[in-house]
């Protein structure tokens, strides 16, 4: 599946103010999950790299690094639109400039779309929060996609756009 590519539409929803977890596993494929603050893909639309809080993440950083495997499911609570993204060389990436202000902005952004729904600011804030100086970067090669919004299409493995 080395030509999986995300469209652009498809980048625009992942790097909003979604809803976002990260999964892996150890050696005897026990799952490790955390919360993710942000996201942003590459110009090439293949290379997806996440934000973690290493106090949150840290099974899951340690089973990125032994195993390289990665699933990451982004859901809109208003929608509940969801999208699953996998990889198979996932690796512990230094950060890059704006990371930190790329996650305060997702934050916002989660906030600004789980208000609407009666949900207070505190816990819309929350249930995103993060330590700048605990912020860590995974990254990884688009392997495989999945629509997994609840309904028909749940599960259906997503094609590259042509």
């Amino acid at each position: 599946m080395g030509s999986t590519t995300l469209s652009d539409e498809q980048v625009r929803f992942i790097e909003s103010g979604v809803s976002i977890s990260a999964a892996s596993r150890d050696v005897r494929r026990v799952p490790s999950v955390s919360k993710v603050v942000a996201c942003r893909v590459a110009a090439d639309r293949r290379q997806v790299t996440i934000l973690v809080d290493a106090a949150q993440a840290g099974q899951l950083l340690q089973d990125v690094a032994g195993s390289g495997s990665m699933a990451v499911v982004f859901c809109l609570p208003s929608s509940h639109r969801t999208l699953q993204l996998k990889g198979h060389d996932a690796r512990q990436v230094p950060l890059a400039d704006g990371d930190a202000e790329l996650a305060e902005r997702h934050r916002t952004a989660f906030a600004d779309d789980l208000l609407p729904l009666g949900y207070a600011l505190p816990f819309a804030l929350a249930t995103h929060g993060f330590q700048a100086e605990r912020l860590r970067a995974l990254s990884f090669t688009l392997s495989d996609l999945f629509e997994q919004t609840p309904g028909p299409n749940a599960g259906m493995r997503l094609e590259p756009e042509a």
